[in-house]
């Protein structure tokens, strides 16, 4: 290597280590580029329907958001608040009744279960209970601490609140600025790339919506259906959950299946079975008859970018942990495979050194991937 590439590599690694210690900032930031991108788009609906100047139909926009969290804060949220409160009370009844039962079962075992279970020693309740507490205070600690203090909560909520409006007002100039980052040669393309990023984020944004409302109202309904106590604050954590898919669904089911507990066994299946249903039903029928242009993120790698996130990033990467994950399967796709990989693949086949056809074995194959990567 040249002398000027060893110092661009050390300019590199410089610059990602001072990045690594803004991370929180840089979190708040894409946080606030993903909330304008969303306010935008409402922007944009709102003057090619009203032909409204800008400033007009921004101020529109933020009005129309501010009434809708108004109304959810003011309906949803202390009924919210107030059922999660006693749910919470129940859940101690949930784990007794789950215990007495598995010890009653292995005192008298029924003929099916091998002889063996019956010396089984089950462990005390308390000593399961500490140790759910002690994981959930671990992971609650995580989330408080970058929360901590109620100045730095405001302050970054200001924060958030402030550059999303900087970004709403003149989108044009930072998104111009962060284009003149790139060589002049390549400015055209990158504009396109973040085009398809905006897009591939508001598809996104907006199944995942749909879909957390779909989950949370049959959530609600199925849990009347069963008079499963306190249904709209499980249906509500359904809902919220739902945005973090994998470990999502399954976190939203413990608290319904635990109160379902302290009522009888059955009830808890029901609620178990009642809540496989509502996502296979929004796995494989809601959500592709939705989200046509949905994002195809591939389901182990959505959980490996999921942990880590969660791991570098902490909880607060958990969350935005799929629009992190949408930009950089955009970037890679059109800067590396696209740019690089497909056009010396082209390069190659214009040189004669590969064929320009594939085999016919092998059409199948790329049709389907094509399928499968598009947006």
């Amino acid at each position: 290597m040249k002398l000027s590439d060893w110092i661009s590599l050390i300019c590199f690694v410089i610059a990602l280590v001072i990045l690594w210690q803004f991370r929180g900032i840089l979190l708040l930031v894409f946080a606030a580029i993903v909330l304008s991108i969303a306010i935008n788009s409402l922007v944009r609906r709102l003057i090619r329907r009203y032909d409204l100047p800008r400033p007009r139909a921004v101020l529109m926009a933020i009005g129309i958001v501010l009434i809708t969290v108004t109304l959810f804060s003011v309906l949803v949220l202390p009924l919210f608040a107030n059922q999660f409160e006693q749910l919470l009370e129940l859940i101690p009844q949930g784990f007794n009744r789950l215990d007495a039962w598995t010890r009653a079962l292995l005192a008298d075992p029924p003929s099916w279960l091998p002889g063996s279970m019956a010396e089984f020693e089950l462990p005390r309740l308390s000593n399961l209970l500490e140790q759910f507490l002690n994981f959930s205070g671990q992971f609650v600690g995580n989330f408080v601490s970058f929360f901590s203090g109620s100045v730095v909560t405001v302050l970054q909520l200001l924060l958030l609140l402030v550059l999303t409006l900087m970004f709403l007002t003149d989108p044009g100039a930072y998104r111009g600025l962060m284009l003149r980052l790139f060589p002049s040669s390549y400015r055209r393309r990158a504009d396109e790339i973040l085009t398809k990023c905006e897009s591939s984020l508001l598809c996104w944004l907006g199944g995942v919506s749909i879909n957390s409302l779909f989950v949370g109202t049959l959530s609600f309904l199925g849990l009347v259906f069963l008079q499963v106590p306190y249904p709209f604050a499980n249906a509500v954590l359904a809902g919220l959950f739902n945005f973090i898919p994998n470990i999502g669904p399954a976190l939203s089911a413990i608290f319904p299946i635990i109160v379902a507990l302290s009522q009888s066994f059955g009830s808890a299946i029901a609620v178990m079975i009642l809540y496989v249903v509502i996502q296979n039903l929004e796995s494989y029928w809601f959500s592709p008859m939705m989200m046509q242009r949905r994002v195809a993120l591939l389901p182990a790698a959505t959980l490996i970018v999921q942990l880590f996130f969660a791991n570098f990033l902490g909880p607060v990467g958990l969350i935005l942990a799929l629009p992190l994950a949408v930009v950089c399967k955009t970037w890679i796709e059109e800067a590396w495979v696209v740019d690089v990989l497909d056009k010396g693949q082209k390069t190659a086949q214009d040189a004669g050194e590969l064929p320009s056809v594939l085999p016919a074995e092998n059409v199948s194959t790329r049709e389907a991937v094509d399928v499968t990567d598009s947006i």
